[in-house]
C-alpha cells in the first residue's frame, strides 16, 4: 500500500489542488461552508499520506527528516480543525518536491545528454566478409567494424580502411570535426560526419573511453563534498532542535498554532539541497566541456589552488620535437649518423623521431647490449662498437671528451632553447643534434588567464637542460623553471612546495608524470582519453586541449561561490521566517511553506546557472578554431 501512494505522488498533488481550488470557489462564490470544509479535509488527508509514510520510514532508521516536522505541523492544524492550513501545507510540500524533482533531473543533464549518445548496434563483420548489425554489447576486441557516414563509432578502436571527418566532441568537447585516416584512433560515442571506415575493436563495453567517461561523470556527481557533509550531520541534529523549539514556544506560549508554525518555518530543504545541486551542475557543465572532475571533493582543492606546475613537453609544448640544429665532428661523423639511426629505431623516445626524420635513408645496423640510463640515454654495441647516445651528463658519466667547439656549440643550442642529443662512438663524440619542440599555441593566453582567476605561482620542471626550459619559462612569463629533472625530483620539488603552504596542481601527460599527479593536491592530466591518465588525475582535459585548463578552474571557483550563496540564502531565509513568526503578525503556516519551498527553488536555479558557465577566452578560441576551418 505504501509503495502505491508513493509510486502516485504526482497524482496525489494533482487531486489535492483540485480539491482546494473546489473549496475556495465554494467558499467564496457558491457561499458553501460545507463543501469547502469537506474539500480541505479531503484535500488534507489524501495530501498527507506520501508526506506521513516518508517521515515513517524515516523515524525507522531513526532519522528525523522535514517530511516528520511536516507530518506534526499538519496533524496539529488538522487537530485544532484548521483546515485550510492543514490543506495548503501539504499541497505546496507536495507540489514543491515535484518542481524540486524535474529541475533536479535538468542538472544531470550532462549524463542523460551522454548515456543518449551511446552507441546501440554495430556492423560486424563475419566469416564470409559481410558486415551484420548485432547489439553492440556482442562487439568483441579485435573484431572488425564497419561505421557509415551519420553513424556513431560503437568502440574505441583504429581505423584499418578508410578516411573521414569525426565529431570527438563527447570526448574532447570541441565540435570542430577531426581527420581520421588509416592507424588514427577512433572513440565510442563520436560521430562520422563524413566518409566510411572500418575499424578495429580495441576497447568495447565499459572498457571504452566513452564508457569511462560516463561512469566517471556520475561517480563525480553522487560524492559528497565535506561541505555537503557537514550539512547532511547538521542537518540531523537541527531538525531535532526544531522540532524541540516548537515543543518549547507551545508549552510556554499554550499557542499550537504558532508551535506547528516553526515546525513548518524550520525546515532545512533548502539548506540540505543547495550544495549538491551547485556540485551536480558544476561537474556536468565540465563534462559537457572536456573537463572531467572527479567528485566534489576535487572542486573544492582545486578552487583553492595558488601554485601550478607543469611538465614541459606534451604540456606547455606540443610533444613534437624538430631538429633545430647539427653539428657533425670528425671524418666518421658520417657513419656515426647511421649507428645513432641503428639505437633510436629501437627507441620510443619522443627526441627519436626528430632524430630518425632528419637522417634520410640510414644504413642500419644489429644493435646489441642496449643499456637505458635513467635521465641520460642509451649505451649500446652496433656493429662492434661501442656507442652512446644522449645528454652532456651521460657524456660526462661515460668519460668522453668535448672538445672546444664542442662545449661552445653545447653552450650555444642549450642557450637557443634546444634538447641534445650527442652521439659518442667508442669514446669519441661525432654528432651534435639540437631539438627543439615547439610551445603550445595560445599558451601564453591562458597562462595569462590562470593568474587573472588567482594562480600565485606557475612553475616548470623538466628533463630537458635548463638552457631548454628558461627559453620556455621566458617565453610564456612562468614564475619558476628548472631543468635536469628527474620524475623523483619533479615529486620531491611538488613536497617541498607543499611543505610551504603551497596548494599545488601538477599538470602533466599522465604517462612518465603519475607519482608527481598523484603526488600534489591536484593532479591534472593532459590526456586524450587514455587509461592512464584517466586513471592517474583528479582532472582529465579530454585531448589535450590546454584552453580548458582555465575553463576547468573558473568553473571550479565559480561551482564553490554558488554553493556559498546557496547556504547564505537557505541559512537567511530560515532565519527571516522565524524572525517573521516572533515579531510579525502577517506570518502564517501557508505563507511560511510557500516561502519554504520557494527558497528551495531559488537554490536549485542558482545552481542550475553553472551548467551555462563559460570562460570568455574558450568562446572567443573556439571562433577562431571555426573561421580557420572555413
Amino acid at each position: 500500500m505504501q509503495k502505491v501512494i508513493l509510486s502516485q505522488k504526482k497524482l496525489i498533488t494533482l487531486l489535492s489542488g483540485l480539491l482546494i481550488i473546489t473549496g475556495f470557489f465554494s467558499r467564496f462564490v457558491l457561499e458553501n461552508m460545507a463543501v469547502f470544509e469537506i474539500s480541505l479535509i479531503i484535500a488534507s488527508i489524501i495530501g498527507i499520506a506520501p508526506i506521513a509514510i516518508q517521515a515513517y520510514q524515516a523515524l525507522k532508521v531513526k532519522v528525523v527528516s522535514i517530511d516528520v516536522l511536516v507530518t506534526i505541523a499538519v496533524a496539529g492544524a488538522f487537530l485544532i480543525q484548521n483546515f485550510e492550513e492543514s490543506a495548503i501545507v501539504t499541497f505546496l510540500f507536495l507540489f514543491g518536491h515535484f518542481l524540486e524533482q524535474r529541475t533536479l533531473n535538468q542538472t544531470r543533464s550532462a549524463i542523460k545528454e551522454l548515456t543518449e549518445m551511446a552507441p546501440e548496434s554495430a556492423l560486424v563483420q563475419t566469416d564470409s566478409g559481410e558486415f551484420e548489425e548485432v547489439d553492440v554489447d556482442e562487439v568483441d576486441e579485435g573484431d572488425v567494424l564497419l561505421v557509415k557516414t551519420g553513424a556513431k563509432v560503437p568502440v574505441d578502436g583504429t581505423v584499418l580502411k578508410g578516411e573521414g571527418y569525426i565529431n570527438e566532441a563527447s570526448i574532447t568537447g570541441e565540435s570542430v570535426p577531426v581527420t581520421k585516416t588509416e592507424e588514427s584512433e577512433v572513440y565510442a560515442g563520436t560521430i562520422l560526419e563524413n566518409g566510411t571506415i572500418q575499424i578495429r575493436a580495441d576497447r568495447v563495453g565499459e572498457e571504452t573511453t566513452f564508457g569511462k567517461i560516463i561512469e566517471l561523470v556520475e561517480e563525480a556527481q553522487d560524492s559528497k563534498s565535506e561541505a555537503e557533509r557537514f550539512i547532511d550531520k547538521f542537518s540531523k541534529y537541527y531538525t531535532p532542535a526544531v522540532l524541540v523549539l516548537s515543543l518549547v514556544v507551545w508549552l510556554i506560549s499554550q499557542n499550537i498554532e504558532l508551535a506547528i508554525t516553526i515546525l513548518v518555518l524550520g525546515c532545512p530543504g533548502a539548506l540540505v539541497i543547495g550544495v549538491p545541486v551547485s556540485n551536480v551542475s558544476g561537474i556536468g557543465n565540465g563534462a559537457r566541456h572536456g573537463v572531467l572532475l572527479k567528485g566534489s571533493e576535487v572542486i573544492h582543492d582545486f578552487s583553492r589552488v595558488d601554485t601550478i606546475v607543469f611538465d614541459k613537453t606534451g604540456t606547455l609544448t606540443v610533444g613534437n620535437p624538430s631538429l633545430a640544429r647539427k653539428e657533425m665532428y670528425g671524418e666518421y661523423a658520417e657513419e656515426a649518423l647511421n649507428y645513432l639511426a641503428s639505437v633510436e629505431k629501437e627507441s620510443d623516445h619522443p627526441l627519436a623521431k626528430a632524430v630518425l626524420e632528419e637522417i634520410k635513408a640510414p644504413k642500419l645496423y644489429p644493435v646489441s647490449e642496449t643499456e637505458v640510463v635513467k635521465g641520460g640515454g642509451i649505451v649500446a654495441q652496433v656493429d662492434g662498437h661501442r656507442v652512446v647516445v644522449g645528454n652532456v651528463a651521460l657524456m660526462d658519466k661515460e668519460g668522453i671528451e668535448l672538445s672546444t667547439k664542442a662545449k661552445q656549440d653545447i653552450k650555444q643550442a642549450e642557450k637557443n632553447g634546444n634538447s641534445l642529443v650527442l652521439t659518442a662512438v667508442d669514446g669519441v663524440l661525432y654528432v651534435l643534434m639540437g631539438i627543439r619542440d615547439q610551445v603550445r599555441q595560445g599558451v601564453k593566453q591562458d597562462l595569462l588567464k590562470l593568474k587573472e582567476l588567482g594562480v600565485k605561482n606557475l612553475v616548470v620542471l623538466s628533463g630537458d637542460n635548463q638552457g631548454t626550459v628558461d627559453v620556455v619559462a621566458e617565453e610564456l612569463g612562468l614564475t619558476e623553471a628548472h631543468g635536469h629533472m628527474l620524475p623523483e625530483d619533479k615529486s620531491a620539488y611538488i613536497e617541498k612546495l607543499q611543505t610551504e603552504g603551497q596548494i599545488v596542481a601538477f599538470v602533466g601527460d599522465g604517462v612518465n608524470d603519475s607519482p608527481s599527479l598523484a603526488l600534489a593536491d591536484i593532479g591534472v592530466a593532459m590526456g586524450s582519453g587514455t587509461d592512464v591518465a584517466i586513471e592517474t588525475s583528479d582532472v582529465v582535459l579530454m585531448n589535450s586541449d590546454f584552453s580548458r585548463l582555465p575553463h576547468a578552474l573558473g568553473l571550479v571557483k565559480a561551482t564553490v561561490s554558488n554553493m556559498v550563496q546557496n547556504i547564505v540564502i537557505a541559512v537567511g531565509v530560515v532565519l527571516v521566517l522565524l524572525a517573521s513568526v516572533f515579531f510579525s503578525d502577517w506570518m502564517n503556516m501557508s505563507i511560511g511553506m510557500l516561502v519554504h519551498e520557494g527558497s528551495i527553488l531559488v537554490v536549485i536555479f542558482n545552481g542550475m546557472r553553472l551548467l551555462k558557465y563559460r570562460l570568455h577566452r574558450t568562446d572567443t578560441r573556439e571562433q577562431a578554431v571555426r573561421v580557420e576551418t572555413t
